[in-house]
């Protein structure tokens, strides 16, 4: 797992030579005779944040869905924070899941919960004897008040996370996601239900996380600007293949508008 935060920033042209820690090759995932990926190749590496892209239908959460197990990876290699997707030891898939932490649209919390007992959930998997009805140490207390501070929501720490407003919710959920220590961040449109000013402050908090803590973000999206203007790299698939691959400085959105088309529809398994 990664050390926390420190208030130096690392080098992240030296982070970007390091291994990638999402490294696929010519992956197919298919439900039973039904192909869903067909050859997507992929590398995230730390300090990164790569947008994925693609009509609906085009893969893109079977994709996302893969990297952690919950999609059959039937052709092809996927590596995601050291472990291998293909070839899984008994018992490591749920250390490959505590060492990725996801996005969701719908961000996931617990309504009735605190703000501070949402963020706390993401430290489970190291708790050890200690639960939601136990309590947590005080050390796990101290660190999600710092990731929510980080997230701009301290002062909400002790409402019910129903009572905060979309765009408030998914900062939860991101601080919730650090609070794993995660060697990776896979986050599934998690803009897709905020406003675009609101959308452009999260991603921005994204990029962040990725440049300063060298966490790898890969985050689907569907709008091109948004992908542009706060990602280094986009991946873009159509129809189960992977149309394009290339940093946001090659790009614009005219080079993008292949991928969105009125075919690609009903193969994305959600």
């Amino acid at each position: 797992m990664t050390a926390p935060v420190s208030s130096a920033a690392p080098d992240t042209g030296q982070m970007r030579q390091a291994l990638p820690l999402v490294s696929v090759r010519n992956l197919d995932v298919a439900y039973g005779a039904q192909p869903v990926l067909s050859g997507v190749d992929l590398d995230v590496r730390p300090g990164e944040m790569v947008a994925l892209l693609g009509a609906s239908g085009s893969g893109k959460s079977t994709l996302m869905k893969s990297l952690t197990g919950f999609a059959p990876v039937t052709g092809g290699t996927a590596r995601v924070a050291g472990y291998d997707l293909t070839n899984l030891r008994r018992g490591d898939l749920r250390k490959l899941r505590s060492d990725v932490g996801q996005v969701f649209q719908q961000f996931n919390l617990i309504p009735r919960l605190s703000v501070l007992t949402n963020v706390l959930t993401g430290a489970l998997h190291d708790a050890g004897p200690l639960n939601l009805a136990g309590g947590f140490s005080s050390r796990h207390r101290r660190q999600a008040m710092e990731y929510l501070d980080r997230v701009g929501i301290a002062h909400k720490a002790k409402e019910p996370a129903r009572a905060l407003s979309g765009g408030q919710q998914q900062r939860v959920a991101i601080a919730r996601a650090l609070m794993q220590q995660p060697r990776v961040i896979l986050a599934d449109e998690p803009v897709a239900s905020l406003d675009p000013k609101l959308a452009g402050s999260v991603l921005q908090l994204m990029r962040e996380i990725a440049t300063r803590d060298g966490i790898p973000v890969l985050v689907s999206l569907h709008v091109l600007p948004l992908a542009l203007e706060h990602c280094d790299r986009v991946v873009g698939l159509r129809q189960g293949r992977m149309l394009v691959s290339a940093p946001v400085s090659r790009l614009d959105a005219d080079k993008l508008a292949g991928l969105y088309d009125e075919e690609g529809t009903s193969r994305d398994h959600h």
